[in-house]
């Protein structure tokens, strides 16, 4: 198991097994983590010379949810097994290593710099008392800690879930996002602190956007100003309600 303590001791790389190395080495990141071109808005991965929306948030220019959103890696070979062990596995501290290559992305640093809170997704009861920890809620302390402006704050219970949406394994994006909008809401709380605030929502993966859509309109309905998300790993269009049936086993 992964510990803080043993992240920062020379070990084996866990992608190409290569020692001494970091948990993933240099060689593994520039091979499997180089920057691609993505939408703007989901983080959708997009041919290279495209534009700076993909066709589906081209074709929803209006909208009441987020923002902006930006990833690190696809959810694919050798994140998908990491994020596995990160959100099933009792290994925590991936979180650090996930964080880092966030924050090679200067758009995100700009975000971090400019927004005032950090909003982990909340995880689901059931998967926070098997779990004992919200995976989301690892990253944005990692971010936090690593984050160029120490100043930006964070809200763990800023959103808190109202119930889970039926499967959504064989909808078209416009009806999942409808079966989840409301599944989410402003813990009633905190929700003060969300008036007029600049949020930064964060999760570890994003399959079909629809929860960053939910977590973002709830809120904006308590007042948010902006909502812009970070996610560690974004799945390719083709592959998002694979991942997200993928996942669906893994916690069975």
């Amino acid at each position: 198991m992964w510990t803080p303590a043993r992240e920062a001791l020379a070990g084996t790389c866990q992608v190409c097994g290569r020692w001494p190395a970091a948990p993933v080495c240099a060689a593994c990141e520039h091979r499997f983590a180089m920057p691609r071109p993505r939408c703007e808005r989901c983080a959708l991965p997009l041919p290279p010379k495209a534009g700076p929306l993909c066709g589906e948030c081209l074709a929803c220019a209006a909208h009441d949810g987020l923002d902006a959103c930006e990833a690190a890696v696809d959810y694919a070979y050798p994140w998908d097994g990491l994020v596995a062990r990160f959100k099933f596995r009792g290994e925590p501290a991936w979180a650090g290593t996930f964080a880092r290559l966030l924050r090679r992305s200067a758009r995100l640093n700009t975000w971090l710099q400019e927004d005032d809170l950090l909003v982990p997704i909340p995880a689901d009861p059931q998967r926070l008392a098997t779990r004992g920890y919200n995976p989301a809620w690892n990253l944005a302390k990692a971010l936090r800690r690593g984050s160029p402006s120490p100043a930006i704050d964070t809200l763990p219970m800023g959103l808190v879930r109202l119930g889970t949406p039926r499967a959504q394994h064989d909808l078209p994006r416009a009806e999942r996002l409808r079966n989840a909008r409301g599944t989410l809401a402003a813990h009633p709380e905190h929700a003060a602190r969300l008036h007029g605030r600049r949020v930064l929502l964060v999760d570890d993966v994003c399959t079909t956007g629809a929860t960053l859509e939910a977590a973002a309109q709830a809120l904006r309905a308590a007042g948010a100003r902006s909502v812009r998300a970070c996610v560690f790993a974004r799945t390719p269009d083709d592959r998002g309600l694979r991942a997200e049936a993928h996942e669906t086993r893994d916690t069975l």
